[in-house]
């Protein structure tokens, strides 16, 4: 590994070499048959798990360096890897496999009356740069996904994961190499420098076709902010949980805490919890108290907390955060219209739910809200490409453009339209 204080010319020839590689083995995978994808998947989950000892140790140290830098325990606890989430890293793997293969896949076809016949295919994307936080087990999911989809990946992990994603990532290139593939389909970046992220952004002399960033906003914003490339964006998960009057009460437990305390560190987890007005007394009390029994701190406003007295008061800027922790933005609302206003106001466009009987109320909520997962009776934590089968994702798209929601092998491809004549000629 180069070291972080290494002249700036050795890394742009470093991310340089890195791009012509993944270029070059693009143009293999863009046309190998789907059984040597699907062996070369197999094969990585087979490694991950005769490696994992090693892999756990590596995942050791990121942990205790960032234990000793007095990180949040949801940054640790998205760092930390243990046999079981190894297995369901390994799992996972083979569920990609398991699935259609999408480059080919003909999705629309036509003839026109002169008779040219006309067909829109799925084809690969190419080389896809993927930038990622504290999550080593993106290093799998991403260059799992990609290899399906028929790309090459450069993957550049945190700081925080180095040790265990390049644990990883040896294992997916040893996956590659056994089914006769070429290991530079996957690529870790060596470095820890941050130029290497620009020249990644600059899209290494046209060897990079998207970006996919995952991480928090600062670093959401700077990829949209330098990239030359075209990026999947995905943007904080600013999650809203709406209870509207008609929920059933146990239900509404159970969805409000699933979503919130699961996983607390992980895009998917509610921050807000929206109540209808016309039905708080019942709904609140029982809500807040299964969710303070579980740990979480609960901000409310005045309304709240006036049905609550053990909430803490919430400032605005509450409602405009991502906490990625126990802790829970609370407010009260006008029915559904309510809830649908204070979203829009707030949301980051990423997953909302309702907890409704209603079905009318839960379609209203439904079709009005511009976010790119909407839930009815059931938890945001839910936003997750392997609960979509999609056997994982590289992330969520929180745009508009080709890619929305879990990003799985489907979205990481294009398409072309191929035409087919007898002698046509256009007069």
């Amino acid at each position: 590994m180069l070291d972080q204080a290494a002249d700036t010319t050795d890394i742009h020839a470093l991310m340089a070499d890195l791009g012509a590689r993944a270029r070059a083995a693009a143009r293999i995978l863009a046309t190998a048959p789907s059984a040597a994808k699907d062996a070369a998947l197999r094969a990585m989950a087979d490694a991950i798990e005769a490696r994992s000892a090693g892999i756990l140790a590596a995942n050791a140290e990121d942990v205790a360096r960032a234990e000793e830098a007095g990180m949040a325990a949801s940054f640790i606890d998205r760092l930390r890897l243990d046999d079981k989430r190894l297995a369901g890293i390994a799992e996972a793997l083979r569920e990609v496999a398991a699935l259609p293969d999408p480059v080919g896949a003909v999705t629309a076809e036509w003839t026109r009356p002169n008779g040219l016949r006309i067909a829109r295919v799925r084809t690969p994307l190419g080389v896809i740069g993927v930038i990622y936080e504290s999550r080593p087990n993106v290093t799998a999911d991403a260059g799992a996904l990609c290899l399906k989809a028929g790309n090459a990946v450069i993957l550049r992990g945190g700081s925080d994961s180095a040790a265990s994603s390049a644990a990883i990532g040896e294992a997916l290139r040893a996956g590659l190499e056994a089914a006769n593939l070429p290991a530079d389909a996957i690529q870790i970046v060596p470095t820890r420098d941050r130029a290497a992220v620009g020249a990644m952004l600059r899209g290494l002399g046209g060897a990079i076709d998207v970006i996919v960033p995952r991480g928090g906003r600062s670093l959401v914003e700077r990829v949209q902010g330098e990239a030359r490339v075209p990026v999947f964006a995905h943007l904080e998960g600013l999650c809203h949980v709406y209870l509207d009057a008609t929920a059933d009460l146990a239900m509404a437990v159970e969805v409000a805490t699933n979503a919130k305390m699961r996983r607390t560190g992980v895009c998917g987890a509610a921050e807000t919890l929206l109540v209808d007005r016309r039905d708080a007394s019942r709904l609140l009390p029982p809500v807040l108290d299964a969710l303070s029994l579980r740990g979480c701190e609960v901000r409310g406003t005045d309304e709240v907390r006036a049905l609550w007295p053990d909430a803490r008061p919430a400032t605005e800027a509450d409602f405009d955060t991502e906490y990625l922790d126990a802790i829970i933005s609370v407010a009260l609302v006008d029915g559904v219209d309510g809830a649908i206003q204070h979203i829009e106001r707030h949301s980051s466009h990423h997953t909302e739910a309702i907890v409704a009987d209603d079905e009318a109320v839960a379609e209203r909520f439904l079709s009005s809200i511009d976010s790119a997962i909407l839930l009815h009776n059931a938890s945001t934590q839910f936003a997750d490409g392997g609960e979509f089968g999609f056997g994982g994702e590289i992330g969520i798209a929180t745009g508009k453009m080709h890619a929305r929601g879990p990003v799985g092998v489907e979205q990481l491809t294009s398409f072309n339209y191929r035409v087919r004549g007898t002698g046509q000629i256009r007069p």
